[in-house]
């Protein structure tokens, strides 16, 4: 069996924040935001950090895994250090986000839900990121990124490597 895991002293503080905004009979309803909260400490929402969400929530590991199994945006397994995401629904193919992803894919050099081997980025396909106005559109990590091009990829690419996104 694996090894429980826990919060650090930091992120312990900040789940007890997100748990007092929750009467104690609704404390259930923390479970998103402290998934959000392990997915940050850990990189991924593993089965551990689901038991660790679980013990915090008091409810069982298997509840939490339901709701961390249905949101795309919780990670299962490891990921890159950078999370690129390209919608793909109409709006945004209808806009060029096949040449968007190729673009990426090409100067990683790797593939859908794969991770580079230095362990920096891993690229993924989204369902609508809710700016079908605005399109193509990229998620990174957390931040959106409207109107992508080719050579806006390459400035979120080169900004990511000086480490300045």
């Amino acid at each position: 069996m694996a090894t429980p895991l826990e919060f650090t002293d930091a992120a312990r503080e900040r789940a007890a924040k997100i748990l007092d905004r929750y009467p104690a009979e609704y404390r259930k309803s923390a479970v998103v935001p402290l998934l959000h909260l392990a997915q940050e400490e850990w990189g991924y929402v593993s089965p551990e950090a689901m038991a660790c969400v679980a013990g915090l929530i008091g409810c069982s590991p298997v509840k939490v895994a339901e709701i961390a199994t249905f949101y795309p945006m919780f990670n299962k397994e490891p990921v890159g250090e950078h999370v690129l995401a390209v919608c793909h629904t109409l709006p945004c193919a209808l806009t060029g986000c096949g040449s968007v992803f190729d673009h990426l894919s090409k100067k990683l050099g790797i593939g859908l839900g794969e991770t580079t081997e230095d362990g920096r980025f891993t690229l993924r396909k989204s369902e609508c990121l809710a700016a079908c106005d605005r399109g193509p559109v990229l998620l990174v990590n957390r931040r959106l990124h409207t109107h992508v091009s080719t050579e806006k990829v390459d400035e979120i690419l080169a900004e990511l490597d000086k480490g300045t996104r």
